[in-house]
C-alpha cells in the first residue's frame, strides 16, 4: 500500500499544478489573473487525448449534450478559444483579495464615477462565476456611458463563492448559504466601510441574497433576486392557474432536471473526480446547464457565445474548483434535508424576510413563482417586475435588461 501511495505521490508531482492563488490576508489586496502557461498546455494536451463517447441514441438533448455539440465546443476551445483574451478583460477590473472568516476571498469592487452611486453586492451562482456580471459592471458604476442617469450609478461589489474560482477552497465544513452571508457583510461593512448598500443574487446568489435579507446586517437597505424562493411550505388547497403553472414546474424539474443536484447533493466528491481531472467531464456538465437553464430556441449558443461559456468553464478548469464548488450544494441543501435542490430548500423554510425584497422574473428561468407567494413570504415586497426575454443566468444573457432593472428597482433606496 505504502508503495502504491508513493506511485501516485511521483505521478502527482510530475504533473502541471493547478493554477495557486497567493495566500490571502487580514489587509485588501490586489489581485491579477495570470494562469501559468504550462496549465495551458496541459488543457491542450488533455483536449487531444479525449475518449469520445458513442453517439446518443435520440435525435434531441433528452439524454443529455450530443455528441456533435461536445465536439463542436471543443473544437472552439482547442483551436480558436482565447484564454488570455479573458484573463486580459478580467485584469480590467480591480480585483481583490482578503481573509474573511479563515478563507481568502476574490472580489471585483468596482466604484462609480458618480460620486453619489449606491453599493451594490452581487453574488452569483453555479455553475456561474463572477464571469456571469462582467457585462453589467459598466453599465452600473457610469450608466451616463450607455445613455442613462448618474443617479442609477452603483458601487459594484462583486465576490467569488468560496469554493468557486479564484476564492480559498474551504478545508472544513460549514461554509453554507448563511455563512457565506454573514461573510459578505464584512466584506461590505469592515473591509470595504460601506455603511449602506444593497444585495442581489441568481441561483445560489439568490439563497445567499435570501440569508443575508434575513439576518438584515446594520446598513443592509433591500434585497433584489431573479430567482425567488419562495415556495409555500404546504401547496394551496385549489391553486389558480398561475400557481398549478408553478407547482407543475416544481415537479418537473425534481423529476426530470434535478439528476445534477442529487448527484452533489449527496456525493460531490464523487462526481468532483471527474469535474477535477478531465476538461471534457467538467465542460460538459456545466454546459448541459447553459443550454437547459438559458432563455434559448433549441442550443446554448442562442443565448450565450462559445466564448462566454468557455471563460466560465475555463476559469473553472484552471482554478480546479469543480469539486469545492459542488460541495456547496452538500452543505445548502445536502448536509441537512439530503433531496432535491432550492425547491425543498425553501419549503423547509418559513421565516417571512422583513427586510424590503425586490425580485426580477426573467422568461427562461427555471421556476416562475406567482407574486402572491412572494408576497406571502416577503411583507414587504417593493419590487416585481417581469421582463420579455432572459432566462437563469440574468446578467450574463441580458446585461442590458438586467442593468435596468437595478436601476428601476433600487431608486427609491437612494439618497
Amino acid at each position: 500500500m505504502e508503495q502504491l501511495e508513493n506511485k501516485f505521490s511521483r505521478v502527482r508531482h510530475d504533473l502541471p499544478q493547478i493554477f495557486e492563488l497567493p495566500r490571502a490576508t487580514e489587509s485588501v489586496t490586489s489581485f491579477k489573473l495570470n494562469v501559468p502557461q504550462v496549465a495551458i498546455d496541459d488543457l491542450q494536451q488533455r483536449l487531444n487525448q479525449i475518449r469520445w463517447p458513442d453517439r446518443e441514441i435520440v435525435n434531441d438533448w433528452s439524454q443529455g449534450v450530443p455528441l456533435s455539440a461536445a465536439k463542436a465546443l471543443v473544437d472552439h476551445w482547442m483551436n480558436n478559444y482565447d484564454w488570455r483574451k479573458f484573463e486580459s478583460r478580467l485584469n480590467s477590473f480591480p480585483q481583490f483579495r482578503t481573509l474573511i472568516d479563515g478563507v481568502g476571498i476574490h472580489f471585483i469592487h468596482a466604484r462609480s464615477p458618480h460620486p453619489d452611486a449606491l453599493p451594490i453586492l452581487l453574488t452569483h451562482g453555479w455553475p456561474g462565476s463572477v464571469v456571469e456580471f462582467l457585462d453589467v459592471i459598466d453599465r452600473l458604476t457610469d450608466p451616463t456611458k450607455f445613455g442613462g442617469n448618474a443617479k442609477d450609478a452603483f458601487h459594484v461589489v462583486v465576490p467569488s463563492i468560496p469554493g468557486f474560482g479564484l476564492s480559498d477552497k474551504p478545508t472544513a465544513q460549514g461554509w453554507n448559504p448563511l455563512r457565506i452571508a454573514r461573510a459578505w457583510t464584512v466584506l461590505m461593512q469592515e473591509k470595504l466601510g460601506y455603511t449602506q448598500w444593497v444585495a442581489q443574487g441568481g441561483d445560489w446568489g439568490s439563497a445567499i441574497t435570501h440569508a443575508l435579507a434575513g439576518e438584515r446586517p446594520q446598513g443592509l437597505l433591500a434585497a433584489h433576486v431573479n430567482l425567488p424562493l419562495v415556495v409555500p411550505a404546504v401547496y394551496p388547497d385549489n391553486p389558480n392557474k398561475e400557481e398549478q403553472k408553478a407547482i407543475e414546474d416544481i415537479e418537473y424539474y425534481l423529476n426530470q432536471m434535478s439528476g445534477y443536484a442529487d448527484q452533489m447533493n449527496t456525493r460531490p466528491q464523487t462526481i468532483g473526480y471527474a469535474l477535477n481531472d478531465s476538461p471534457l467531464a467538467l465542460a460538459m456538465w456545466m454546459y448541459e446547464k447553459f443550454w437547459e437553464w438559458t432563455d434559448n430556441q433549441g442550443q446554448p449558443e442562442d443565448a450565450l457565445t462559445k466564448d462566454q461559456m468557455l471563460d466560465d468553464i475555463s476559469l473553472y478548469w484552471f482554478t480546479g474548483t469543480g469539486t469545492s464548488s459542488a460541495r456547496l450544494y452538500w452543505e445548502g441543501v445536502g448536509s441537512t434535508i439530503r433531496t432535491s435542490g432550492f425547491f425543498s430548500a425553501s419549503r423547509a423554510t418559513s421565516d417571512k424576510i422583513l427586510l424590503p425584497m425586490g425580485a426580477s422574473i426573467f422568461p427562461g428561468e427555471t421556476f416562475l413563482p406567482p407574486r402572491a407567494w412572494a408576497e406571502a413570504a416577503w411583507p414587504n415586497l417593493f419590487y416585481w417586475n417581469t421582463v420579455d426575454k432572459g432566462g437563469h443566468f440574468a446578467a450574463f444573457e441580458q446585461p442590458e435588461i438586467f442593468a435596468g432593472e437595478m436601476y428601476k428597482a433600487f431608486g427609491s433606496f437612494r439618497g
